[in-house]
């Protein structure tokens, strides 16, 4: 039997049926609340997707997110978190313009530092997600080289282990600036 801190490995089917089953969620979270939705999940290159550390991650961008919520006078209509293999998730129901919330949670993606390793998505009223270019704002970086991520990640312009060493030294270096 396995401990709940081994990390476990999981496969792309996995990390298929968990993409439809936010789907679902998110559907169902749109209807009941009739609001803009932000999802939380994180950047973990490589299988496994849950472990201490990550989770951790998880907590302090969910923290941040409340926060900035609260900053801005945002009503929270729901919040629902939850674990998995495939990763922590969450989504929260806000009452505010979703391209508010979507430019809010672009800056705290690009300005925390842990903030590369969030995955804010926001969906508008009609369930579509809200990209970054689309509001005018600068493509997600990559882990390793500043570039656009997507195009590092559809050209594979970076090994796995590269990946998984900027996001070791990201962990790494807010570990050290928490503890200062």
């Amino acid at each position: 039997m396995r401990s709940t801190d081994t990390p476990v490995p999981v496969t792309l089917e996995q990390m298929l049926a968990a993409r439809e089953e936010r789907v679902r969620h998110q559907q169902a979270a749109l209807a009941a609340h009739g609001l803009p939705l932000l999802s939380l999940t994180l950047v973990a290159p490589g299988p496994v997707k849950d472990s201490a550390p990550l989770r951790a991650v998880f907590c302090v961008a969910l923290e941040r997110i409340e926060a900035l919520c609260r900053e801005h006078g945002w009503r929270v209509a729901a919040c629902q978190a939850w674990r998995q293999a495939t990763g922590c998730e969450a989504l929260l129901a806000v009452d505010v313009d979703a391209g508010q919330l979507k430019r809010a949670a672009v800056a705290l993606e690009d300005r925390h530092a842990l903030g590369r390793l969030w995955d804010l998505d926001v969906l508008g009223l009609d369930g579509r997600s809200l990209s970054r270019t689309g509001l005018g704002l600068a493509p997600r970086r990559c882990l390793v080289c500043d570039e656009a991520a997507h195009a590092c990640a559809r050209s594979r312009a970076h090994p796995l282990e590269q990946l998984q060493a900027a996001m070791a030294r990201l962990l790494e270096n807010h570990h050290h600036a928490a503890v200062c």
